[in-house]
């Protein structure tokens, strides 16, 4: 799953990264080093823009909460579940499969955090009593530093306890999409702890690279069996991993510190 990322690059960076036609700087976010779930995200998408009479998409950075509130929901409160949709079922979920068609986005990310699982817990003698241990976090990246470009959906939802003018009548939300993860051995790995990321856990934010991005963006492609294409995992051995401090897994610590990479697991972490 991607339950936590951080995002630090500037809308300026973004825009040239992804040829990006218009973006309003009202919508601009800081760097987040903890982005959480039903936060604002900057993400790419190709839509008309409002209030204009041309209908060609544009490409757009535009301002979204993640969290997909799908358009027939009755209330938001599914924000904080949908985070994430798996890219095998993503075309047949009443949820998503309506966003799939033809409200495809790319959330940029530098990269994500996840926690070890799949290992058997053991507990810790901590001053002579029994203590369940930490998760070790680590932080998953390109090996080359490029953005890492996650495939997503976005929705709109009206929320019609409020009238037209209110300014949070709608909503527009979004879900990262994710995949099985690699199996195959990491570009850079740990010298202690996981070497793939299905040591790691078993799945993974699905990364679009750059030959992709057109295809993926572009709302006129409507067939599912030829998206579908699209949602094939990139090819093997382009990430990197490492732990970092379980700081991260607060969410009220942010900064560019959560990225540290450390020697190895902390003390009294499973790994």
């Amino acid at each position: 799953m991607c339950g936590r990322y951080a995002a630090s690059r500037r809308p300026e960076d973004l825009a040239g990264i992804f040829e990006i036609e218009t973006w309003e700087p009202e919508e601009s976010l800081e760097a987040d080093y903890n982005v959480a779930p039903t936060k604002e995200v900057l993400v790419v998408l190709d839509r008309p823009l409002k209030d204009v009479d041309d209908p060609a998409p544009v490409r757009q950075l535009r301002k979204l909460k993640w969290g997909l509130v799908p358009s027939w929901s009755k209330t938001p409160e599914s924000a904080f579940k949908m985070i994430n949709a798996r890219a095998e079922t993503v075309h047949e979920k009443p949820s998503y499969k309506r966003a799939f068609s033809s409200r495809r986005c790319i959330i940029p990310a530098d990269g994500y955090y996840e926690w070890v699982t799949g290992k058997q817990e053991r507990d810790l003698e901590v001053e002579g009593k029994k203590k369940r241990p930490r998760k070790q976090p680590y932080f998953v990246l390109p090996a080359d530093g490029t953005v890492f470009a996650m495939a997503g959906l976005y929705e709109f939802w009206r929320d019609k306890t409020l009238p037209d003018e209110h300014p949070q009548a709608w909503w527009v939300t979004c879900s990262v999409i994710t995949t099985e993860a690699e199996t195959t051995p990491l570009a850079v790995a740990p010298e202690e702890g996981p070497h793939t990321l299905a040591e790691i856990h078993p799945r993974m934010p699905l990364m679009l690279t750059p030959d992709r991005w057109d295809a993926w963006l572009d709302p006129s492609r409507k067939d599912p069996e030829e998206l579908r294409t699209l949602l094939d995992p990139p090819p093997a051995g382009l990430m990197r991993a490492y732990p970092v401090s379980t700081l991260v897994s607060n969410v009220r610590n942010n900064g560019p510190e959560l990225l540290k990479e450390l020697d190895g697991p902390e003390e009294g972490t499973l790994f």
